[in-house]
Order: C-alpha cells, then sequence, then structure tokens
C-alpha cells in the first residue's frame, strides 16, 4: 500500500536532514531511503491527525496500516528499532508544530485523501510475508464470529489459525490436532522488545520460522485466559472441531511492536502419563501491525 506520490511541503519540510540524523540514509541504499521517507511522512501525518482530525475513521486506518507497513519495510531494509524510534518522535514533533489550520497541513491532506481514497473502500485486504501472509477483513458480525486478521500454520499434522476474531478483535488461537488430544493450556512467546536490541534471526535456518524466534530469557510470556470449543466459523477449513484459547488484549500491541521478519510462538501443552508435554507452532510476524491499522 504505497502513496502514488510523496507529500510536499509541510511533510518534505527537512526531511533531507532528519534522514541523516536518523542515520537510516547511507549511499546505495535507496529502498532504506525510501521506506524510511515513507514512515516519516506517514507518521507525521497521523499524528497530526490525531490532533487535527483531518480525516474520514475510513482514511485515517487506512493512513495507520501504510505507516505500519512503511515502518516493517524500513525495519527489513536494515534498520533498527532505536533509528525507527527517533525517526518517528521527529515526525510527531513535526507534527505537534504545524497549526491545525495551516494550508501546508491541508494541502498535505487532501494529497493524503487523494492517495488513500481507494484503499478507504476496500474491506479485505492480504499482507504477505516472506513464509506467510495475514488476511484482514473489515466485516463484522454481532451473533457470528469470524476471523478479523488471520494467519494459518500447520505443524506436523496439526492445524492451527492465529489472529484477531470477533466483533471486539479478541486475540485468538484456534487448533486442531490430528490424533485427538486436547491440550489444556496455551501461552504466547515473543521477543521481550524493552529487553532486547532487535530480532533474533539465524540465517542458518532459511525461511524455518523456528530461527526467527528470541531465547525464552529474552522473550514475554502471555498464558491464554480462556479455552472452549472453537466456533465452526473459526475452524480451519475441513476441520469438524477444534479447541480456541483467548490471550489478553495487550498480545495484539507486543506483536505490533515486533521486526516483521521474525516469529511468535503459539506453545499448547498436554497432560503426558509421566510429564507434561508441550507442541509448538510459530507464526510470522509480518504486517500484523498493518493489518491491526487497517481493521480499525
Amino acid at each position: 500500500m504505497t502513496s502514488a506520490e510523496h507529500h510536499k511541503g509541510l511533510a518534505h519540510a527537512g526531511m533531507a536532514a532528519v534522514l541523516l540524523l536518523a542515520g537510516l540514509v547511507a549511499p546505495g541504499r535507496p529502498m532504506a531511503a525510501e521506506a524510511a521517507d515513507q514512515l516519516y511522512e506517514r507518521t507525521l501525518m497521523s499524528a497530526a491527525h490525531a490532533r487535527c482530525r483531518l480525516f474520514s475513521p475510513a482514511i485515517a486506518a487506512t493512513l495507520d496500516a501504510a505507516r505500519a507497513q512503511a515502518r516493517g519495510a524500513a525495519l527489513r531494509s536494515g534498520a533498527t528499532e532505536p533509528q525507527i524510534a527517533a525517526l518517528e518522535q521527529r515526525a510527531r514533533a513535526k507534527a505537534g508544530a504545524a497549526p491545525c489550520g495551516s494550508k501546508d497541513l491541508a494541502l498535505a491532506a487532501s494529497r493524503v485523501r487523494a492517495a488513500f481514497d481507494g484503499y478507504a473502500q476496500m474491506q479485505t485486504m492480504t499482507y504477505p510475508g516472506d513464509v506467510a501472509s495475514w488476511k484482514a477483513d473489515r466485516a463484522s458480525s454481532a451473533t457470528i464470529p469470524f476471523w478479523r486478521l488471520s494467519q494459518m500454520s500447520a505443524f506436523g499434522g496439526d492445524r492451527l489459525i492465529f489472529g484477531l476474531a470477533g466483533s471486539n478483535k479478541a486475540v485468538t488461537a484456534v487448533a486442531t490436532f490430528q490424533n485427538g488430544q486436547r491440550p489444556y493450556a496455551a501461552r504466547v512467546i515473543m521477543r521481550d522488545t524493552r529487553r532486547t536490541l532487535g530480532p533474533y534471526i539465524d540465517h542458518r535456518a532459511g525461511a524455518a520460522l523456528t530461527g526467527k524466534v528470541a531465547p525464552r530469557n529474552a522473550s514475554l510470556v502471555f498464558n491464554a485466559e480462556t479455552r472452549e470449543e472453537a466456533p465452526p466459523s473459526l475452524l480451519p477449513t475441513g476441520a469438524k472441531n477444534g479447541l480456541a484459547f483467548r490471550f489478553p488484549a495487550k498480545v495484539a500491541e507486543a506483536i505490533s511492536q515486533l521486526d516483521p521478519r521474525e516469529a511468535v510462538t503459539i506453545e499448547f501443552t498436554f497432560t503426558g502419563r509421566a510429564e507434561e508435554t508441550t507442541r509448538k507452532a510459530y507464526v510470522e510476524v509480518g504486517d500484523f501491525a498493518a493489518g491491526r491499522a487497517f481493521l480499525h
């Protein structure tokens, strides 16, 4: 989701200096520069909207989704999390200094509307990743729960759908197990961004998501709050039954802060004859944050 043209005037004021100070532009890095440019612009306009209410809810959500995508693109291009945070802070400061009635802001807002109006009308969106995709659906039902944002994963003969479900966009994992076993607990495990400087990527693992998770001592662990039979509308295609685990709402925000290249572990615990056993599924972070913003 990229705008047809870069905003001029307000959005570009001091851009070269900002990007240089953030350390995001280097010779031979045009993709990194473009990603940083788009992140700066979209963060600035999202922050300006928060102050001045420049856009309709649909346009604002689509702009925020594009901002999250640009953040992911900047990380994929090699920017560090501290560099990203510094760039976003500068963009918000620039937006905070702009009067809501300024002509520059009005012009930039008109260009955002023109660039994102078509996307704002869309009800569904697919965000492809390196190995998996997130599917987002803006439609909701008060009576039938279905996936608003979801990614499928197969682990052995078992299947998982993970994401946001229902009208309240609850963080949910629905799993089916080939041998009929039923886990009594589940947890989501991900890198703790407050105690680490970036993702743990083992390039020897290739595309395998098992090589894109942080060690346990550098991770956050969220236990499921509820366990119940999964409604048919949330089951993987062809499945007759499965279990649904709901997790704390803060899990969604925690995933949104991760690097798109890393993975989240969904761990299921079973009662064994002698001791507990676990099975692990992996979900690619990808553009989860963009898909989540698209729903709002």
